[in-house]
């Protein structure tokens, strides 16, 4: 099995946060540090505040908390004031969870509740000139607004199980496979497969074994997909429809492995007439295997991985 070290998701967004609260706090907290001289005039307050706004980056709305979560000015923004907000409680959502014990927090993200749109929350406690607690500035951040400084998450490379739906899970040894218009001519159609991956183009395929078609990409057009149906799959011209290619240069599947892949989705849709491959996918750049089985439960596996293990592994033989 491919051994490439990645992380969990959870991972790389922890990571994406510790980049934004460095960002974040340290402008916060300059802008906090000029707060107390105003915090009793609600007018001068929100002046300073709707100066601030113009410099401070990716800012949405400014407003500052007194030391109980009640909001002591309107929303101010690059485009004005809010009076809706003023007196508003704040001291239940979720973003002061903790804010009462720590001097600058960053929410987890959030679906705003006007325009249901991803955002953050920053507190910043507002302190005095003896240090003394005075209150809070909060801000709000569109999260589509924020810079990326993380690259893109990568798929972890090991084993993945996803069970699907219980109910169908709970009939599963009442129901038995039928025999599709795919599974009769099976040979041919993983062959014509192996085909248009090799020689024309293909670099990822969904093979539904149940409802006879296959929904593939092609290296000239990765953004759309392509539908075959069985009369496509079971004619050999359907190659005319695709020009000749060599083998994309990123693919990480060996060629030979192709036809071995597919023999392996060929056992585990026809050995067994209760646990069954319902589809099955082959992405050649990733070296992803996807299987979904009679009992709805879904794997992701990388191809050499996949082919190491039998049928046994499977059943449970």
């Amino acid at each position: 099995m491919n051994t490439k070290t990645t992380s969990t998701i959870s991972e790389s967004v922890k990571r994406q946060r510790v980049l934004l609260t460095d960002l974040l706090s340290v402008a916060l907290l300059r802008l906090a540090a000029n707060i107390p001289d105003c915090m009793q005039n609600k007018s001068e307050l929100e002046n300073y505040l709707l100066d601030s706004c113009q410099d401070l980056p990716y800012c949405k709305y400014l407003f500052v908390l007194d030391l109980e979560g009640k909001q002591i000015t309107a929303n101010l923004s690059k485009h004005g004031k809010d009076e809706s907000q003023f007196r508003r409680d704040r001291s239940q959502r979720p973003y002061m969870r903790g804010v009462f014990d720590i001097d600058f927090s960053l929410s987890d993200a959030y679906i705003s509740r006007n325009k249901k749109r991803p955002s953050l929350t920053a507190i910043q406690a507002i302190r005095d000139q003896n240090n003394k607690r005075i209150g809070f500035l909060g801000v709000d951040y569109d999260l589509r607004e924020l810079p990326r400084t993380e690259a893109l998450y990568e798929e972890p490379r090991h084993w993945r199980q996803i069970k699907g739906d219980p109910a169908i899970r709970g009939g599963l040894f009442t129901q038995e496979r039928a025999i599709s218009l795919m599974d009769k001519q099976l040979d041919n159609v993983l062959a014509l497969q192996k085909e248009l991956m090799l020689q024309h183009g293909v670099y990822h395929c969904q093979i539904h074994f149940s409802s006879s078609r296959s929904t593939i990409w092609h290296v000239d057009d990765p953004f759309s997909y392509r539908i075959l149906t069985i009369d496509e799959l079971s004619d050999p011209d359907i190659c005319l429809a695709y020009p000749k290619k060599p083998y994309f240069e990123r693919a990480i599947v060996p060629q030979d492995a192709i036809i071995e892949i597919f023999a392996q989705f060929k056992a585990l849709r026809t050995s067994d007439s209760t646990i069954y491959l319902r589809s099955g996918s082959l992405n050649l750049v990733n070296g992803f295997i996807g299987l979904n089985f009679s009992c709805d439960g879904s794997h992701y596996l990388i191809y050499d991985d996949f082919l190491d293990k039998g049928l046994d592994f499977w059943f449970g033989i």
